[in-house]
């Protein structure tokens, strides 16, 4: 039976915005008075939320809570103000969108962005496609890789879980999918490495976004 839904990341899946992230992070540490990074390396930082990036991101002796609750402020600050500036669906997603609407595939999207910025940032880009549910990290409510959110959209979708493809381009993603019951796409274009995506029990792995419509049968 052909998949009925898809399932998908934000960041590193269908928007390229790395650099926003990473800007907006350097300058929350150097206003605070610690070191940077390379845009690279934000890479590894993101992904589990902005109390996670900062985790990883602060000297190791300075990631005391008080510490990294101060950076996350002025992170929220600084991102809210600049989140768009260079940030841009990745080549092929909206052809890839444009190919599962014709196919009346149903469409969500679940990230560990703060709620709110995923909701703009869905609005801005993302407005042309029937994606419902949009659903970021929320107060109150266990964020990827548990499964929960996922199982939610699940449930107001009204399609079982092993009905839908999962498309994220990190670890974590795919250990969400497993635990959901859904089948894991690992993203090639994204965030992290080919070799963690398929230490984290990818199912398939694909280059081009395009490529997820040969998935769905």
């Amino acid at each position: 039976m052909p998949y009925q839904a898809v399932l998908f990341d934000l960041d590193g899946t269908l928007l390229n915005t790395l650099i926003d992230l990473a800007e907006s992070a350097n300058s929350a540490l150097a206003e605070l008075g610690y070191p940077v990074h390379p845009i690279d390396a934000y890479r590894f930082f993101v992904g589990g939320g902005v109390r996670v990036l900062f985790e990883r991101a602060l000297p190791e002796q300075n990631r005391d809570a008080d510490t990294v609750q101060a950076c996350v402020e002025r992170f929220t600050k600084i991102y809210d103000e600049r989140w768009d500036v260079k940030t841009h669906l990745y080549d092929g997603v909206a052809e890839m969108l444009d190919g599962l609407a014709a196919r009346q595939i149903k469409m969500a999207v679940l990230s560990n962005k703060p709620h709110s910025f995923t909701q703009i940032c869905a609005a801005k880009y993302l407005a042309p496609w029937p994606i419902s549910p949009v659903l970021g990290q929320r107060d109150g409510f266990a964020h990827k890789p548990d499964p929960t959110g996922a199982l939610e959209i699940a449930k107001e979708l009204g399609i079982a879980t092993e009905d839908f493809l999962y498309l994220g381009d990190t670890a974590t993603d795919m250990q969400t999918a497993l635990a959901a019951g859904m089948f894991a796409v690992g993203a090639l274009w994204g965030f992290r490495p080919e070799e963690e995506l398929r230490e984290a029990g990818a199912q398939a792995l694909i280059a081009a976004p395009t490529d997820l419509l040969g998935c769905l049968e």
